[in-house]
């Protein structure tokens, strides 16, 4: 059988020689002359230099797929895919010859605080120096930007902060996710929609692109010792929950050595902090706001009044798992990437009852307030009353929020918001949207006049935060949410 030539490559992108590329990822296509393979025993081979690394390859038909993460700004890297990588698909075709694609990344000014000794520390004292930087260009930056941000979906993937970038044309500079299926490790095989909590790669190219991250909790808890030793099957969560409403797990309980509860707590605390570690391994600090929204309605204590089995039995349990959480994930698991965010609801009148919930100066970096209303105001009562918990000493933010409050009119009422979080909005259908019936003020008009503000800083906006001269570490569970509108002002 004669032999024939193997494939050629005919385009890609980005192409050879590309300049200024922005981002901590990127993935190469590659398009051939024909339908094309690549053995699973041959993707290993290729390659990238520096400190940057292939995350995965594909092949389908004609195209081959190369992620590449780890990329630094400023950076030139060549991408090499050796002779005998890619092989047409008749026996007598040669293999596809070497192939180096090169390109550079964007150069972005790292961050330097104007005047570090002037600046607050968090509250570890161990914290590392890019968890240090992040918060200090917080404080930097309060009373003159506010940071873009939103909640991705369930899905531990960059879903909602693309799609708005695919919208608006600029990504949000927060990125939250959420440990809400943390019982299913590792995730069912059928459920292609959620990434394992050990696929960190959603907010390593939100941290290696110059954006911040924020992880939250919603904790699902067993209804007895019975459904924790069944474990959970299925997405119906049959045995476990977060709301107070759907489980009798007692944090009285979980808080004394020896129950089971406790053993149950525990274990899952020690499971988050190794999720957490790599995220450290790579260098990328965390806006981490767990137990959020303890107090649910303040006009009513205990079960009635909390939403979330850890406010259930009021406000002093609370505190104390706040306290142990912050114990164990700091002094135990020796975790110095947190910066700890303490989040309060915004129930009218109840402003004299949020430090009865508060855990304490000594344990909380940043005050958050999660705001549901109908309008885009400035939310004077609720920054005020975040600003009086602490004397203004600790920074604060919009940690959830349907409606985005407009930016000029919360710099105009002196509201210095160091950012907000938008919660993943989707239509009817379940479809990523920028508003719906709940949040309807979120018009395409506004996120435009949002994004584009003066006042707000995105993630194109942000500096790089990653060490020059360190190694690169580089159904919706809200249904109720729309609910829970804030009170009339």
């Amino acid at each position: 059988m004669q032999t024939v030539a193997g494939p050629k490559l005919v385009s890609c992108d980005p192409s050879d020689g590309a300049r200024d590329l922005v981002g901590g990822a990127l993935t190469i296509t590659m398009m051939f002359d024909r339908s094309i393979k690549c053995p699973s025993d041959q993707k290993s081979r290729i390659s990238v230099n520096g400190d940057a690394s292939i995350r995965d390859v594909t092949a389908s038909t004609n195209k081959l797929e190369i992620g590449v993460s780890g990329l630094r700004p400023g950076e030139t890297y060549t991408v090499t895919v050796p002779e005998g990588t890619v092989l047409g698909y008749s026996s007598n075709q040669k293999p596809a010859e070497e192939i180096r694609i090169t390109f550079s990344m964007k150069y972005v000014e790292p961050y330097v605080p104007s005047d570090p000794g002037s600046m607050k520390p968090l509250v570890n004292p161990n914290a590392s120096k890019e968890a240090t930087l992040v918060y200090n260009f917080l404080q930097e930056q309060s009373g003159k930007k506010t940071l873009s941000g939103a909640q991705s979906s369930h899905s531990h993937k960059n879903d909602f902060v693309d799609f708005i970038y695919n919208n608006i044309g600029e990504h949000p500079a927060l990125a939250g996710y959420d440990f809400l299926f943390l019982q299913f490790s590792p995730t069912p095989s059928n459920w292609n929609w959620v990434q394992n909590y050990n696929d960190i790669s959603a907010p390593r190219e939100q941290w290696a692109s110059g954006g911040l991250v924020s992880y939250m909790w919603h904790w699902n808890v067993p209804d007895s010792k019975e459904a924790w030793d069944n474990g959970v099957k299925n997405y119906n969560f049959d045995g476990y929950a977060f709301y107070t409403s759907d489980t009798s797990f007692d944090i009285r309980e979980a808080l004394k050595p020896g129950t089971w509860q406790n053993d149950f707590i525990m274990k899952d605390i020690e499971e988050v902090a190794g999720y957490l570690q790599l995220l450290e391994d790579e260098n990328i600090p965390v806006l981490w706001r767990p137990l959020h929204e303890a107090a649910g309605n303040y006009d009513v204590y205990g079960s009635n009044g909390a939403w979330f089995w850890w406010g259930s039995q009021g406000a002093e349990p609370c505190k104390q798992l706040w306290r142990l959480l912050y114990d164990q994930l700091v002094n135990v698991h020796g975790l110095d990437n947190l910066i700890w965010v303490w989040t309060v609801d915004v129930t009218k009148g109840a402003e004299d009852q949020y430090l009865d919930w508060y855990p304490g100066d000594e344990y909380v970096d940043i005050l958050g307030v999660d705001i549901y209303a109908q309008d885009v105001e400035a939310k004077t009562r609720q920054y005020e009353a975040l600003v009086d918990m602490t004397g203004g000493e600790k920074l604060v933010a919009i940690s959830e929020c349907g409606n985005i409050p407009d930016p000029a009119k919360c710099m105009e009422a002196g509201n210095r918001w160091s950012w907000f979080m938008v919660w993943c909005t989707t239509d009817s259908n379940g479809n990523l949207a920028l508003n719906n019936k709940d949040w309807s003020y979120n018009t395409l008009e506004h996120w435009k006049n949002v994004m584009g503000s003066p006042y707000v800083l995105n993630r194109e906006d942000m500096p790089s935060f990653v060490i020059p001269s360190g190694p690169f570490r580089a159904p919706h569970c809200h249904s109720e949410r729309a609910k829970r509108v804030e009170e009339s002002e």
